[in-house]
Protein backbone atom coordinates (compact mmCIF):
# COMPACT_ATOMS: atom_id res chain seq x y z
CA UNK A 1 0.00 0.00 0.00
CA UNK A 2 1.33 3.46 -1.15
CA UNK A 3 0.67 6.72 1.12
CA UNK A 4 1.73 9.45 0.11
CA UNK A 5 0.36 12.15 2.39
CA UNK A 6 -0.27 11.84 6.49
CA UNK A 7 -1.44 13.83 9.68
CA UNK A 8 0.40 13.01 12.82
CA UNK A 9 0.22 14.44 16.30
CA UNK A 10 3.92 14.69 17.94
CA UNK A 11 4.31 15.48 21.72
CA UNK A 12 8.12 15.65 23.36
CA UNK A 13 8.15 14.28 26.74
CA UNK A 14 7.87 16.72 29.87
CA UNK A 15 10.78 17.57 32.26
CA UNK A 16 10.99 15.38 35.61
CA UNK A 17 10.55 17.42 38.71
CA UNK A 18 13.80 18.83 40.72
CA UNK A 19 13.68 17.35 44.29
CA UNK A 20 13.77 19.19 47.69
CA UNK A 21 15.58 16.81 50.12
CA UNK A 22 18.10 17.47 52.73
CA UNK A 23 21.15 15.06 53.32
CA UNK A 24 20.41 13.25 56.84
CA UNK A 25 23.01 10.96 57.89
CA UNK A 26 24.35 9.54 61.23
CA UNK A 27 27.20 12.01 62.87
CA UNK A 28 26.96 14.35 60.30
CA UNK A 29 24.89 17.62 61.47
CA UNK A 30 23.44 20.18 59.13
CA UNK A 31 24.29 17.83 55.96
CA UNK A 32 22.64 20.12 53.82
CA UNK A 33 20.61 20.07 50.90
CA UNK A 34 21.12 17.32 48.11
CA UNK A 35 18.06 17.64 46.19
CA UNK A 36 18.53 16.43 42.49
CA UNK A 37 17.73 17.88 39.07
CA UNK A 38 14.77 16.19 36.79
CA UNK A 39 15.96 14.62 33.60
CA UNK A 40 15.13 16.37 30.43
CA UNK A 41 11.84 14.57 28.68
CA UNK A 42 12.63 12.83 25.48
CA UNK A 43 12.26 14.65 21.59
CA UNK A 44 10.02 13.12 18.71
CA UNK A 45 12.41 12.88 15.54
CA UNK A 46 12.11 12.42 12.18
CA UNK A 47 14.57 11.06 10.09
CA UNK A 48 14.86 10.49 6.10
CA UNK A 49 15.54 6.79 5.25
CA UNK A 50 16.10 5.78 1.93
CA UNK A 51 14.29 2.09 3.66
CA UNK A 52 11.32 3.67 3.63
CA UNK A 53 8.90 4.51 0.34
CA UNK A 54 5.60 5.17 1.55
CA UNK A 55 4.24 7.05 4.76
CA UNK A 56 1.74 4.41 5.33
CA UNK A 57 3.12 3.37 8.69
CA UNK A 58 2.17 6.87 9.98
CA UNK A 59 -1.58 6.10 8.94
CA UNK A 60 -2.24 3.66 11.55
CA UNK A 61 -0.38 5.41 13.89
CA UNK A 62 -1.19 8.96 14.58
CA UNK A 63 0.21 9.90 17.89
CA UNK A 64 3.52 9.64 19.26
CA UNK A 65 4.79 11.14 22.27
CA UNK A 66 8.22 10.50 23.68
CA UNK A 67 9.01 9.45 27.20
CA UNK A 68 8.53 12.13 30.25
CA UNK A 69 11.76 12.80 32.11
CA UNK A 70 12.51 11.18 35.66
CA UNK A 71 12.18 13.35 39.13
CA UNK A 72 15.03 14.17 40.78
CA UNK A 73 16.01 12.16 43.97
CA UNK A 74 17.77 13.17 47.28
CA UNK A 75 21.63 12.48 47.63
CA UNK A 76 21.97 14.17 44.32
CA UNK A 77 20.13 11.34 42.66
CA UNK A 78 19.70 13.36 38.94
CA UNK A 79 17.00 11.99 36.26
CA UNK A 80 18.56 11.00 32.95
CA UNK A 81 17.34 12.52 30.01
CA UNK A 82 14.48 10.39 28.50
CA UNK A 83 15.16 8.44 25.03
CA UNK A 84 13.89 9.97 21.78
CA UNK A 85 11.85 8.67 19.47
CA UNK A 86 13.38 8.23 16.36
CA UNK A 87 10.65 7.97 13.48
CA UNK A 88 11.59 6.77 9.78
CA UNK A 89 10.57 8.55 6.96
CA UNK A 90 11.14 8.56 3.13
CA UNK A 91 13.63 10.59 1.33
CA UNK A 92 11.39 13.74 0.29
CA UNK A 93 9.60 14.15 2.63
CA UNK A 94 8.29 17.11 3.86
CA UNK A 95 6.62 18.42 7.45
CA UNK A 96 4.17 21.25 7.97
CA UNK A 97 2.80 22.46 10.85
CA UNK A 98 -1.09 21.65 10.88
CA UNK A 99 -2.37 24.98 12.54
CA UNK A 100 0.30 27.71 11.00
CA UNK A 101 0.42 26.19 7.90
CA UNK A 102 4.75 27.01 8.77
CA UNK A 103 7.20 24.86 6.61
CA UNK A 104 9.28 23.39 9.07
CA UNK A 105 11.63 20.47 7.50
CA UNK A 106 12.28 19.07 3.92
CA UNK A 107 13.96 15.79 4.40
CA UNK A 108 15.42 15.53 1.18
CA UNK A 109 19.17 13.79 1.84
CA UNK A 110 19.43 9.47 3.41
CA UNK A 111 19.76 10.17 7.27
CA UNK A 112 18.82 14.09 7.71
CA UNK A 113 17.17 14.30 10.75
CA UNK A 114 14.53 16.97 12.30
CA UNK A 115 13.59 17.20 15.47
CA UNK A 116 9.44 17.91 15.23
CA UNK A 117 8.60 18.01 19.21
CA UNK A 118 11.27 19.10 22.20
CA UNK A 119 11.08 17.26 25.38
CA UNK A 120 10.68 19.86 28.37
CA UNK A 121 13.61 20.64 30.36
CA UNK A 122 13.96 19.15 33.76
CA UNK A 123 13.18 21.26 36.72
CA UNK A 124 16.06 21.97 39.45
CA UNK A 125 16.28 20.41 42.76
CA UNK A 126 17.08 22.78 45.91
CA UNK A 127 20.84 21.42 46.04
CA UNK A 128 20.95 24.16 42.92
CA UNK A 129 19.61 26.98 45.27
CA UNK A 130 21.90 26.62 47.91
CA UNK A 131 24.20 30.08 48.41
CA UNK A 132 26.21 31.43 51.40
CA UNK A 133 23.32 33.60 52.64
CA UNK A 134 20.59 30.65 52.25
CA UNK A 135 22.12 27.42 53.09
CA UNK A 136 18.86 25.62 53.14
CA UNK A 137 16.69 26.28 50.68
CA UNK A 138 13.55 24.72 50.55
CA UNK A 139 12.43 25.50 46.89
CA UNK A 140 12.83 23.20 43.52
CA UNK A 141 11.69 23.60 40.06
CA UNK A 142 9.37 21.78 38.12
CA UNK A 143 9.86 20.28 34.60
CA UNK A 144 8.79 21.92 31.33
CA UNK A 145 5.84 20.80 29.29
CA UNK A 146 7.36 19.42 26.34
CA UNK A 147 6.18 20.56 22.97
CA UNK A 148 2.84 19.30 21.25
CA UNK A 149 2.71 19.53 17.53
CA UNK A 150 0.25 18.43 14.48
CA UNK A 151 1.86 17.73 11.65
CA UNK A 152 1.12 17.45 8.02
CA UNK A 153 3.63 14.60 6.12
CA UNK A 154 3.62 14.96 2.58
CA UNK A 155 6.18 12.45 0.44
CA UNK A 156 7.39 13.79 -3.09
CA UNK A 157 9.57 11.49 -4.36
CA UNK A 158 12.91 12.04 -5.50
CA UNK A 159 14.33 10.38 -8.57
CA UNK A 160 16.97 10.71 -11.16
CA UNK A 161 14.63 10.55 -14.33
CA UNK A 162 10.60 10.56 -13.87
CA UNK A 163 8.37 8.67 -16.84
CA UNK A 164 5.79 11.67 -17.86
CA UNK A 165 2.94 10.66 -20.36
CA UNK A 166 -0.52 10.19 -20.76
CA UNK A 167 -2.39 7.24 -19.48
CA UNK A 168 -1.45 3.85 -21.10
CA UNK A 169 1.64 5.09 -23.26
CA UNK A 170 3.46 2.14 -21.93
CA UNK A 171 5.49 4.18 -18.84
CA UNK A 172 5.10 1.28 -16.79
CA UNK A 173 5.90 -1.59 -19.08
CA UNK A 174 9.18 0.54 -19.73
CA UNK A 175 10.19 0.71 -16.34
CA UNK A 176 9.98 -3.35 -16.12
CA UNK A 177 12.09 -3.19 -19.12
CA UNK A 178 14.79 -0.78 -17.80
CA UNK A 179 14.56 -1.87 -14.08
CA UNK A 180 13.93 -4.98 -11.25
CA UNK A 181 10.32 -3.15 -10.26
CA UNK A 182 7.37 -4.89 -11.23
CA UNK A 183 4.68 -2.27 -11.54
CA UNK A 184 1.33 -3.34 -12.82
CA UNK A 185 0.81 -3.76 -16.48
CA UNK A 186 -2.48 -3.79 -18.07
CA UNK A 187 -4.37 -2.64 -20.99
CA UNK A 188 -6.39 -0.59 -19.68
CA UNK A 189 -5.97 3.60 -18.54
CA UNK A 190 -4.77 4.50 -14.85
CA UNK A 191 -3.56 1.19 -14.15
CA UNK A 192 -0.50 2.77 -12.05
CA UNK A 193 -2.77 4.67 -9.18
CA UNK A 194 0.78 5.21 -7.46
CA UNK A 195 4.84 6.50 -8.46
CA UNK A 196 6.82 3.53 -8.76
CA UNK A 197 10.89 3.70 -8.28
CA UNK A 198 12.87 1.32 -10.43
CA UNK A 199 16.64 1.22 -10.07
CA UNK A 200 19.02 0.52 -13.28
CA UNK A 201 22.53 -0.63 -12.36
CA UNK A 202 25.06 0.72 -14.96
CA UNK A 203 28.69 -0.08 -15.58
CA UNK A 204 30.99 0.78 -13.00
CA UNK A 205 28.92 0.30 -10.03
CA UNK A 206 26.70 3.38 -11.33
CA UNK A 207 22.97 3.46 -10.50
CA UNK A 208 19.77 5.29 -12.32
CA UNK A 209 16.80 5.93 -10.27
CA UNK A 210 13.57 5.98 -12.72
CA UNK A 211 10.35 6.89 -11.49
CA UNK A 212 6.79 5.79 -13.09
CA UNK A 213 4.44 8.92 -12.68
CA UNK A 214 0.46 8.07 -12.63
CA UNK A 215 -0.45 9.27 -16.56
CA UNK A 216 -1.41 12.79 -16.80
CA UNK A 217 -4.61 14.25 -18.16
CA UNK A 218 -5.42 17.42 -19.63
CA UNK A 219 -6.27 20.11 -16.85
CA UNK A 220 -4.30 18.34 -14.66
CA UNK A 221 -2.42 21.48 -13.27
CA UNK A 222 -5.83 22.96 -12.25
CA UNK A 223 -6.18 19.16 -9.93
CA UNK A 224 -8.80 17.68 -12.42
CA UNK A 225 -8.49 14.63 -12.05
CA UNK A 226 -5.44 13.92 -9.69
CA UNK A 227 -3.24 16.28 -10.57
CA UNK A 228 -1.56 17.61 -8.20
CA UNK A 229 -1.01 14.00 -6.63
CA UNK A 230 0.60 12.81 -9.35
CA UNK A 231 2.17 16.43 -10.52
CA UNK A 232 4.02 16.67 -6.86
CA UNK A 233 6.16 13.28 -7.86
CA UNK A 234 7.60 15.19 -10.74
CA UNK A 235 9.26 18.09 -9.02
CA UNK A 236 11.89 16.26 -7.52
CA UNK A 237 13.02 14.48 -10.74
CA UNK A 238 16.16 15.82 -12.38
CA UNK A 239 15.41 14.45 -16.07
CA UNK A 240 12.42 14.10 -17.56
CA UNK A 241 11.52 11.32 -19.82
CA UNK A 242 8.28 11.75 -21.95
CA UNK A 243 7.11 8.74 -23.20
CA UNK A 244 4.61 8.90 -26.28
CA UNK A 245 2.02 6.56 -27.64
CA UNK A 246 3.84 6.61 -31.06
CA UNK A 247 0.95 4.06 -32.71
CA UNK A 248 -1.44 7.36 -31.93
CA UNK A 249 -4.30 5.48 -30.28
CA UNK A 250 -7.67 6.80 -30.39
CA UNK A 251 -6.12 9.18 -33.17
CA UNK A 252 -4.06 11.00 -31.06
CA UNK A 253 -1.17 12.99 -32.14
CA UNK A 254 2.15 12.37 -30.59
CA UNK A 255 3.40 15.67 -31.19
CA UNK A 256 0.42 16.94 -29.78
CA UNK A 257 0.97 14.92 -26.38
CA UNK A 258 3.99 16.05 -26.18
CA UNK A 259 3.40 20.10 -26.06
CA UNK A 260 0.30 19.36 -23.90
CA UNK A 261 2.38 17.64 -21.35
CA UNK A 262 5.04 20.44 -21.41
CA UNK A 263 2.26 22.74 -21.20
CA UNK A 264 0.76 21.19 -17.98
CA UNK A 265 3.90 20.68 -15.86
CA UNK A 266 4.76 24.51 -16.96
CA UNK A 267 1.14 25.60 -15.98
CA UNK A 268 2.11 23.34 -12.38
CA UNK A 269 5.58 24.63 -11.67
CA UNK A 270 7.07 27.57 -13.81
CA UNK A 271 10.20 25.99 -15.31
CA UNK A 272 9.35 22.48 -15.13
CA UNK A 273 9.03 21.66 -18.69
CA UNK A 274 12.52 23.63 -19.16
CA UNK A 275 14.53 20.30 -17.00
CA UNK A 276 16.57 18.27 -19.01
CA UNK A 277 14.55 15.64 -21.13
CA UNK A 278 14.03 13.38 -23.49
CA UNK A 279 11.14 12.23 -25.72
CA UNK A 280 11.00 8.35 -25.75
CA UNK A 281 9.31 7.36 -28.54
CA UNK A 282 7.43 4.22 -27.72
CA UNK A 283 5.26 0.48 -29.36
CA UNK A 284 7.60 1.46 -32.55
CA UNK A 285 6.27 -2.55 -32.78
CA UNK A 286 3.59 -1.00 -34.26
CA UNK A 287 2.99 -0.68 -37.70
CA UNK A 288 1.40 3.08 -37.47
CA UNK A 289 4.50 4.53 -35.21
CA UNK A 290 7.37 4.63 -38.03
CA UNK A 291 4.54 7.30 -39.47
CA UNK A 292 3.97 8.88 -36.80
CA UNK A 293 7.67 8.94 -35.89
CA UNK A 294 8.61 10.62 -38.69
CA UNK A 295 5.70 13.40 -38.68
CA UNK A 296 6.95 13.73 -34.66
CA UNK A 297 10.79 14.90 -35.99
CA UNK A 298 9.08 16.79 -38.63
CA UNK A 299 7.42 19.27 -36.08
CA UNK A 300 9.94 19.65 -33.89
CA UNK A 301 12.59 20.85 -36.10
CA UNK A 302 14.94 22.17 -34.55
CA UNK A 303 14.48 21.71 -30.99
CA UNK A 304 17.50 19.64 -29.60
CA UNK A 305 15.40 16.88 -27.06
CA UNK A 306 16.71 13.97 -28.32
CA UNK A 307 14.09 11.53 -30.03
CA UNK A 308 14.34 7.76 -29.00
CA UNK A 309 12.85 4.80 -30.01
CA UNK A 310 11.94 1.92 -28.52
CA UNK A 311 9.82 -0.75 -27.91
CA UNK A 312 9.62 -1.63 -24.39
CA UNK A 313 6.96 -4.72 -24.52
CA UNK A 314 9.74 -6.17 -26.75
CA UNK A 315 12.81 -4.92 -24.72
CA UNK A 316 14.19 -2.84 -27.27
CA UNK A 317 15.20 0.33 -25.55
CA UNK A 318 18.17 1.43 -27.93
CA UNK A 319 20.50 4.32 -26.26
CA UNK A 320 17.72 5.04 -24.33
CA UNK A 321 19.87 4.11 -20.74
CA UNK A 322 23.27 5.66 -21.76
CA UNK A 323 21.12 8.76 -22.93
CA UNK A 324 19.55 9.25 -19.04
CA UNK A 325 23.21 8.60 -17.39
CA UNK A 326 24.61 11.25 -19.67
CA UNK A 327 21.43 13.51 -18.82
CA UNK A 328 21.64 12.95 -15.44
CA UNK A 329 25.66 13.11 -14.68
CA UNK A 330 25.50 16.33 -16.68
CA UNK A 331 22.52 17.53 -14.16
CA UNK A 332 25.23 17.35 -11.82
CA UNK A 333 22.25 17.84 -8.93
CA UNK A 334 21.63 13.98 -8.38
CA UNK A 335 22.77 12.68 -5.12
CA UNK A 336 21.89 9.06 -5.82
CA UNK A 337 23.95 8.93 -8.83
CA UNK A 338 27.02 6.99 -8.38
CA UNK A 339 30.46 7.49 -10.65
Amino acid sequence: MFVDRAKITVKGGNGGNGCCSFRREKFIPKGGPDGGDGGDGGNVILRASTDEQSLVDLVYNRHYAAANGPHGKGKDLHGRKAPDIILDVPVGTVVTDQETGELLADLDTSGLQFVVARGGKGGRGNARFATSTNRAPRQCEEGKPGEERRLELELKTIADVGLVGYPNAGKSTLLRAVSQARPKVAPYPFTTLHPVVGVVELPAYGRLTIADIPGLIDGAHANVGLGHAFLKHIERTHVLAYVLDMAGVDGRSPYEDYRHLQSELELYMRGLSKRPAVIVANKMDLPESRENLAALREALGSEMTPIIPVSAADGELGELIPILSKLVKDSSISPYMIF
